[in-house]
């Protein structure tokens, strides 16, 4: 039976992936002093420093989970988090303003790109260490359940992170405790600069889910309704008190490693392959399809595109006037030893 949306879910979910594709695009242009991917001159020093790792090309996943996750839901993310957080409810502003550093971001610009937070919406992080969101996951998902809360907790990882130990402690624990929480895997095909599957035995993260007894279903992770549906499905059976799920999303990561990467280690034909399967183009013609027939659908898609533009340049323009921390945010945040005590 044929998988399908309704024309406003389609326009939902529509809009979240063309804001995370649009704020990763301006994401990528600061972090390297104006030079765009169409090779623009720079316009001066890049406004966000160290690493950027874009989750371009990966839109469909966030987007189509997310939509089904309640504001009291938790989620946690990886260093690839953009696209989490945004699809989450974040503000894209914020983010933006965390992203450049700056007083006014999520955790005044300490966090960064790899470690964004906002609590007000259940987004409890992203991680700069492979597999480190998915014990904090559990221990999320295990806190809801002494709690006897509804609320269910999603965990995002990559495929990298299931050849590390993290990930079968955290499912082991999740299924002898049979905690509420769906793990995510964004399967992207890459583990920083080398391919995954020839260093990952079996079949991945749904196999290895199963062993555990744990329930899964391997999608399209670049077909925004078939992982909309499966979400849908699994988030379904969590909320009942169903234990843990997985969902398994086969997508690709567009860019190289971080935002500064030629990818140089890529095979360049299947490459070009791989780029023909673009999510935001696959659901362009989804809607198409299914919902051309509707007067105006396709003033309502560039009016979406337009929004969103200006959205993410507000966000720009905002971040790079806004203030830098004070000084003395240095002394916040930071752990408490006791004053000398422990020793």
């Amino acid at each position: 039976m044929a998988v399908e949306i309704t024309y406003t879910q389609a326009l939902a979910l529509y809009r979240m992936m063309q804001r995370i594709r649009a704020f990763e695009a301006a994401a990528e242009e600061a972090s390297q002093g104006g030079v765009s991917a169409y090779g623009k001159e720079a316009t001066g020093a890049a406004a966000v420093r160290g690493p950027l790792h874009l989750s371009t090309g990966q839109e469909a996943v966030p987007t189509g989970v997310c939509a089904h996750l309640r504001p009291d839901d938790y989620i946690t993310s990886t260093h690839r988090g953009h696209g989490h957080t945004l699809a989450k409810g974040a503000s894209l502003e914020k983010m933006m303003h965390e992203l450049f550093g700056k007083a006014t971001g999520f955790n005044g610009g300490k966090g960064g790109s790899m470690h964004i937070a906002d609590f007000s919406v259940g987004m409890l992080g992203a991680n700069g260490v492979v597999a480190a969101g998915l014990p904090i996951a559990v221990g999320a998902a295990h806190a809801q359940k002494l709690q006897k809360r509804d609320a269910i907790t999603a965990c995002f990882f990559g495929d990298g992170a299931i050849n590390r130990g993290p990930f079968s402690e955290a499912l082991n624990w999740a299924r002898v405790f049979n905690l509420n929480i769906l793990f995510v895997c964004e399967d992207n095909r890459w583990s920083a600069t080398t391919a995954t599957a020839p260093m990952t035995g079996g079949q991945g993260a749904s196999a290895r889910a199963e062993s555990f007894d744990i329930p899964a279903i391997k999608v399209d992770g670049n077909d925004v309704v078939q992982v909309h549906d499966a979400a849908k499905h699994l988030v379904s059976q969590v909320r009942s008190d169903g234990g843990p799920r997985l969902l398994h999303a086969i997508t690709y990561r567009v860019k190289g490693h971080v935002s500064v990467d030629p990818a140089k280690y890529r095979d360049p034909a299947k490459h070009a392959r791989m780029l023909q399967n673009d999510p935001l183009e696959r659901f362009e013609n989804y809607i198409s399809k299914h919902f051309g027939h509707i007067a105006g659908i396709e003033s309502a898609l560039n009016a979406i595109k337009n929004e969103v533009d200006a959205e993410v340049q507000t966000a720009v323009t905002s971040a790079r006037a806004a203030p830098w921390p004070d000084k003395s945010a240095a002394y916040t945040d930071v752990q408490s030893t006791g004053a000398g005590q422990w020793r």
